[in-house]
């Protein structure tokens, strides 16, 4: 079980329930967006997730332009960034946050899983050029690593599917507060999350990997966001949120492998929460 932290729950319980932020699905997907989500580039078993992950209508959402500054914090394998990356390449900017790359002081076997994927993420980029266009690139490992650029940079910050991570290092706070020096005033943050059951105002279970909502707003909150929207674009009632291998018996990962396969691969992937949040004009 998960308990929110006293200092987070005073706030808490007004900020969806009462506040009323939940959206639906806005606007339709953008025709230009659209054109690099059906991207030839893009192959079909990426494809193939959009059904889970929503990737017009989770972008729409967050309010992203063609002429931004972008940040994409761990892009991983870059299924997001195949897309952001040829949509900003004309009028605006997309630099990714990725995994430190291996320099032969790398230990732990998680984060040396993470460093290949950065480098395969890298060599991907540098062989379709025309399709990807100039991306910067800067390594982000808190609590070491925590640069991403100037003060006041990016319109906008995304991160899909990480906070979990930050949170079970003890991070969450510290990188929450990173992603606020370097956004411009006014500009937004889009969370995607994976959802843990709420069990009360203060408490919420679910196995490894999912985070409580309310916890996640709160700490954004403590970092000096504001909850703008939150959307059930990424929503799925299928995800009991009670698997031995926790998310990762989910897809794409399948942990279990063999192991109960088809019922994993028929609840998809997990309920997920979609959170906007504004950088304030004045603190």
């Amino acid at each position: 079980m998960f308990k929110v932290p006293a200092k987070f729950s005073s706030s808490v319980s007004c900020l969806l329930l009462v506040c009323g932020l939940t959206s639906s699905v806005s606007a339709a997907t953008p025709s230009e967006l659209q054109t690099w989500i059906d991207s030839p580039v893009r192959s079909l078993e990426n494809k193939a997730r959009d059904q889970y992950r929503h990737p017009g209508e989770t972008l729409n959402f967050f309010g992203l332009k063609p002429t931004m500054s972008v940040l994409e914090i761990w892009p991983a394998r870059g299924w997001y960034t195949e897309i952001l990356a040829p949509y900003l390449k004309a009028q605006g900017q997309l630099t990714i946050a990725n995994f430190r790359k291996n320099d032969g002081t790398i230990e732990d076997e998680k984060k040396l899983f993470w460093a290949r994927l950065a480098a395969k993420l890298d060599q991907d980029i540098a062989k379709h050029p025309e399709h990807f266009g100039t991306v910067a690139v800067l390594e982000y490992d808190p609590p070491g690593q925590m640069g991403l650029g100037s003060v006041n940079q990016y319109d906008m910050v995304l991160s899909f599917r990480n906070s979990h991570i930050w949170n079970e290092q003890g991070y969450l706070l510290d990188v929450f507060r990173s992603f606020y020096d370097v956004l411009k005033p006014g500009g937004t943050l889009g969370l995607v999350e994976h959802r843990s059951s709420r069990l009360s105002e203060i408490s919420s279970r679910a196995g490894e990997g999912y985070l409580d909502e309310y916890y996640v707003i709160s700490v954004a909150r403590q970092a000096g966001f504001v909850l703008e929207e939150s959307s059930e674009i990424n929503a799925n009632a299928k995800d009991t949120k009670d698997y031995p291998k926790g998310v990762y018996a989910l897809p794409p990962t399948l942990a279990m492998g063999n192991v109960d396969r088809q019922k994993y691969l028929d609840i998809g992937e997990s309920d997920r929460m979609t959170l906007r949040f504004r950088k304030p004009q004045t603190p």
